[in-house]
C-alpha cells in the first residue's frame, strides 16, 4: 500500500510537470523552440508543423476553358446584361467633390456610390417586378372605369335635367295654347270677333306634337259654334 501511494504521488507530480512544460513551450519564442528541438526536448505531438503559403495560380487558359464549358449563348432578353459608363454627377463636380471618374477603390462609400451611378445609367429607377406592374395596371384600370362611370352618370343627370326642362316648356306651351283657344272661342261667342282663324290651329305644328292638340281644339270650337 505504501509503494502504491508513492507511485500515485510520482504520477501526479509527473503529470503536473508535463502540463507546466507544455505551458512553457507555448510561451517560448521561435528561437527557443528551435533550440529545444535541436536538443531533443520537444516531444512528438507538441509541435505544430508550418504550412507552406499557397501560391496563387492565374491559369488564364484553364479559366477560359471552364467558362466555355458552362457558358450559354442566350439571347439578350434572357441575359439583360449592359455595359455603360456611370451617370455624370453634376452636383459633385459643382461642389468640388470626387466625381465618378475620381473614385478611390479603397473607400467603401465611394465605391458603392459608383456602382449606384452605373445602375442609374443602365436601368430605370422605377424598375419593378411584373406583379407590381400588374397591380398598378389594375388600379389604373379601376380608376379609369370609375371616371367613365362618373362621366356617364353626369351626362345622364344633365340629360334628365334637360328633359325635364323641355317637358315643362312643352306643358307651358300647351297650356298657353289652350288658354288662347278658349279666349278666342269666348270672343267669338260674344260677337267680339268674326274670325275663325283659331280653328285652323298652328299650321306650323301640324306635323309635330301640337297637331293632335289643334285638332282637339278645332273640334271643341265647332261644337261650341253648333250650340250657338
Amino acid at each position: 500500500t505504501k509503494f502504491f501511494s508513492v507511485k500515485m504521488v510520482d504520477i501526479e507530480e509527473d503529470s503536473q510537470l508535463g502540463l507546466e512544460s507544455e505551458e512553457e513551450y507555448e510561451e517560448l519564442s521561435d528561437g527557443e523552440l528551435q533550440e529545444a528541438f535541436a536538443k531533443g526536448l520537444l516531444k512528438p505531438g507538441l509541435n505544430i508543423p508550418l504550412e507552406e503559403p499557397k501560391k496563387a495560380a492565374n491559369n488564364v487558359e484553364g479559366l477560359k476553358k471552364c467558362l466555355a464549358d458552362f457558358k450559354k449563348n442566350l439571347p439578350w432578353v434572357e441575359r439583360l446584361d449592359l455595359t455603360n459608363k456611370p451617370v455624370d454627377d453634376v452636383l459633385a463636380k459643382a461642389e468640388g467633390r470626387p466625381s465618378n471618374d475620381d473614385v478611390n477603390p479603397e473607400d467603401d462609400f465611394q465605391r458603392e456610390m459608383y456602382f449606384i451611378s452605373k445602375a442609374q445609367a443602365t436601368v430605370l429607377e422605377m424598375s419593378k417586378t411584373d406583379q407590381h406592374h400588374q397591380k398598378i395596371r389594375k388600379k389604373l384600370m379601376q380608376k379609369q372605369v370609375a371616371m367613365e362611370n362618373s362621366e356617364k352618370a353626369k351626362k345622364l343627370r344633365e340629360q334628365r335635367k334637360f328633359g325635364k326642362k323641355v317637358q315643362v316648356e312643352v306643358l307651358q306651351k300647351r297650356q298657353k295654347q289652350k288658354r288662347d283657344m278658349m279666349t278666342a272661342v269666348k270672343k267669338y261667342q260674344r260677337g267680339m270677333t268674326d274670325k275663325l282663324d283659331f280653328l285652323e290651329g298652328d299650321k306650323e305644328g301640324k306635323n309635330g306634337p301640337a297637331s293632335s292638340k289643334n285638332r282637339w281644339a278645332k273640334e271643341e270650337g265647332e261644337r261650341d259654334l253648333s250650340r250657338v
